[in-house]
């Protein structure tokens, strides 16, 4: 018998060379931490393509549209900037935002006020960071928020509504929230238009949020991003109604088409300085600076200019026609559901068809969209990962796989009084249109019947 070779003294082992016991070295915040939803959805669309399935990725939430003409021009003149930028931002792209935001809101304000970062969840990361305060979050809410302060180790304190108010929590629920420990430091976060249900506010519900807010001193966080894709360009902001405890978060990546960019802009009120001041410090040691092309090509898209105006226009009209046309398409097949008012999501409430969907098999909101993927090809979310119960069967639908360059050159052949018709949907955006339908009659199909559809 054969004795084993002796390794020289010093020299590892094959096995002691990956015995780490990695989970015990993982900060507890992030054990068991999974990559975000919204993006998983569309890596495993992507996969099951190249399988040869036929999909329809309806989960990540990317603006279908080109960026703006100017704005790319724009880019292409400043793609020799290669120095770093201040870590506040660009200062003519500072100005450009507060101007924005001073025709936008009335508000005055100035670049000093304007922190630039390499998208808006970066800078929502930093906030949590340096903010010494539990989260107000109303539900569903977008995928992130949560995950962020669990990272960081904040506590979180869910708001849940419903669809009977519009997915909106009001101030009698923010003012429970905080009246038995009134002193207590908090951040609330609002985003509207919503991800996931395409609700808004009006103003007199963030007027009473706003007196809410003033009475606790809380911080809001206005997650706005999706405010000029509010489908009637009558978009109402919290930030007038608050102005000393709202921080407005904005960017390029939904209304400008320009998602990949990353690029995102939080602007402050002159009494939370001291936020601004300590974010910066902590972006100076993490990201440095944002890409100096994408920022001097931004001063184009935050500019008062009638061609981008016309952009939005045009895109309003096609996301307000196509939503309506597919929240009808859903109550037609028994799905609750709310029309959007911004943005390009649907949030449906299956809960109509739960005996149905029981004698199937499934009870969960994720075992919905599971069997939804796998029997008709259509990749939605979960209610689950937008911070609603397990058994609620909410999903998220974005309604974005189209081609939006053609749908916007077809748009702008209208005329202005012109409606984006049914003809119009079918001809530009008829992938939507036909995952849709493929959900609608998947949803009343006896069971045994479920793959309704074969590619």
């Amino acid at each position: 018998m054969t004795e084993p070779t002796a390794k020289p003294a010093g020299e590892p082992s094959q096995v002691s060379r990956c015995d780490h016991a990695p989970e015990a070295r993982l900060n507890p915040n992030v054990r068991g931490l999974r990559p975000s939803s919204t993006l998983a959805i569309n890596e495993r669309s992507d996969k099951l393509r190249r399988q040869g399935r036929t999909i329809f990725a309806m989960g990540l939430g990317q603006s279908p549209f080109p960026v703006p003409g100017p704005v790319v021009e724009a880019l292409r003149r400043n793609a020799f900037q290669k120095d770093y930028l201040p870590v506040q931002g660009l200062p003519e792209l500072r100005e450009a935002v507060a101007a924005h935001h001073r025709r936008e809101f009335g508000i005055a304000t100035t670049g000093d006020h304007v922190l630039i970062g390499p998208g808006s969840k970066e800078l929502m990361f930093l906030l949590q960071l340096v903010f010494a305060g539990d989260l107000l979050v109303p539900t569903p809410t977008w995928v992130s928020y949560a995950p962020q302060a669990r990272i960081i180790g904040r506590q979180v304190r869910w708001l849940p509504t419903s669809a009977s108010n519009g997915w909106r929590v009001n101030a009698d629920q923010l003012d429970a929230a905080c009246r038995a420990d009134p002193d207590r430091p908090r951040l609330l976060i609002l985003n509207y238009p919503s991800n996931p249900t395409g609700t808004t506010y009006d103003t007199d519900g963030l007027a009473a949020i706003a007196a809410v807010a003033h009475r606790y001193s809380l911080i809001v966080l206005s997650d706005e991003i999706y405010g000029k894709l509010h489908h009637h360009g009558r978009h109402d902001s919290i930030v007038p109604l608050y102005p000393e405890g709202t921080i407005f978060s904005g960017g390029l990546s939904k209304w400008c088409g320009a998602g990949g960019w990353r690029l995102g802009l939080f602007v402050f009120p002159e009494c939370l300085d001291w936020l601004r001041d300590a974010m910066t410090a902590v972006a100076s040691e993490t990201f440095t600076s944002t890409s100096a092309p994408i920022q001097h090509a931004a001063v184009r898209a935050f500019a008062d200019d009638p061609e981008i105006e016309r952009y939005l226009q045009l895109v309003r009209r096609v996301l307000a026609a196509l939503g309506r046309h597919v929240a009808r398409q859903l109550e037609e097949a028994g799905v609750q559901v709310r029309a959007p008012q911004g943005g390009f999501y649907l949030f449906p409430d299956f809960s109509a068809k739960a005996g149905a969907l029981r004698s199937r098999g499934i009870t969960t909101s994720v075992e919905l969209c599971e069997r939804l993927l796998e029997d008709t090809g259509v990749a939605i979310l979960p209610g689950r990962d937008f911070g609603r119960p397990d058994e609620e069967l909410t999903v998220r639908i974005a309604y974005v796989n189209f081609d939006g360059g053609r749908a916007l050159e077809a748009a702008r052949a209208l005329s202005s009084d012109a409606a984006v018709g049914n003809d119009f949907l079918r001809s530009h955006c008829g992938e939507v249109l036909e995952a849709v339908q493929r959900v609608a009659v998947w949803i009343n199909r006896r069971p045994g019947l479920d793959r309704v559809v074969q590619d």
